[in-house]
């Protein structure tokens, strides 16, 4: 179980990409956070276990229907998540 954070990148700003991703997070119970970047990219974070981490992954790739994800970078995050997935500013 670790904290992680994504930098995602691609048309993932203007297309409904955090809202959703925001959705599908709580409806699988994650913990953590989702934010654009000034850069157009977006920026996500959340609590997961290791048998979670691929679903976490899908949800960021899938995005909304009108997104499209052409990278995902991962980091170890010193920020621990916990409590509802949110949409930060």
């Amino acid at each position: 179980m670790l904290n992680y954070q994504f930098i995602i990148s691609g048309k993932v700003q203007g297309v409904w990409y955090r809202k959703t991703v925001s959705q599908n997070a709580k409806k699988k119970g994650f913990s953590g956070y989702v934010k654009n970047l000034a850069d157009g990219r977006v920026e996500a974070g959340a609590y997961l276990k290791d048998d979670e981490f691929a679903l976490f992954i899908l949800i960021l790739e899938k995005g909304s229907s009108t997104s499209r994800v052409d990278n995902i970078e991962q980091f170890e995050a010193n920020e621990e998540f916990s409590g509802e997935f949110t949409i930060r500013d």
